[in-house]
């Protein structure tokens, strides 16, 4: 087994980042490694222990190579709404810092996505259709496991980026790979080893700024 980084729960909860930048390019990732991170995804909760996730890990260059294509084609559109982490700005300048940099990071995974060794996108058996209304109780059931995914290749020394934009091109990837119509795609991962294994936690708004008690107002109000 792979010896894990000298973290604490809370340390690796709150350390784990999206990586980007400092992903490092060339240095391979073994395929055991990424299997030791999904045998700890599949621990993860799954409603009515149905297990019905897959996991389709990439490495070949040129399939890396057209998923990176049509992910370019994807962040191209995303770049160019408001919804783009560039474009959103708060009333604190710390805030719209981080903004920035976060944009920036986002910019460098579009133009390398197809240099990052493994890329890994985890999708769910649906069936015939996905299910009308709130769809909570279906992708709770493969998103902890890729964000347990995302845990273990932290506590290896790898980073992850969680990233959908890709889904906008859902059947062409599907296509691509062979993934059955009654499989959906939830999340891609670009996983390699990073630059450094230093990450500290993220700035975030305050707890009472988002908690609520017995009703919808405010704790801090």
């Amino acid at each position: 087994m792979t010896e894990l980084l000298p973290l604490n729960p809370d340390e690796l909860l709150t350390t784990t980042r999206s990586v980007r930048k400092r992903l490092d390019l060339e240095r391979p990732v073994p395929l055991e490694v990424i299997r030791e991170c999904l045998e700890v995804a599949l621990q993860a909760p799954t409603g009515s222990n149905a297990q019905s996730w897959h996991w389709i890990v990439v490495t070949d260059p040129g399939l890396k190579k057209a998923i990176a294509g049509y992910y370019a084609q994807s962040f191209d559109a995303y770049r160019r709404s408001a919804s783009y982490s560039g474009a959103r700005r708060f009333d604190d300048p710390a805030r719209d810092a981080t903004q920035t940099r976060v944009a920036s990071s986002a910019d460098h995974l579009a133009a390398h996505m197809a240099e990052v060794p493994v890329l890994v996108i985890g999708a769910i058996f649906v069936g015939l259709q996905l299910p009308a209304g709130n769809q909570a109780g279906l992708w709770g059931s493969l998103l902890p496991a890729a964000w347990s995914f995302q845990l273990a290749a932290r506590a290896r020394g790898l980073g992850s980026a969680w990233t959908t934009l890709h889904l906008e091109y859902e059947k062409e990837i599907a296509e691509l790979l062979g993934i059955p119509a009654r499989v959906r795609q939830g999340v891609l991962l670009p996983v390699a080893y990073t630059k450094g294994t230093d990450f500290k936690p993220a700035p975030r708004q305050s707890l009472d700024a988002v908690l609520h008690l017995n009703s919808w107002s405010p704790v801090s109000a």
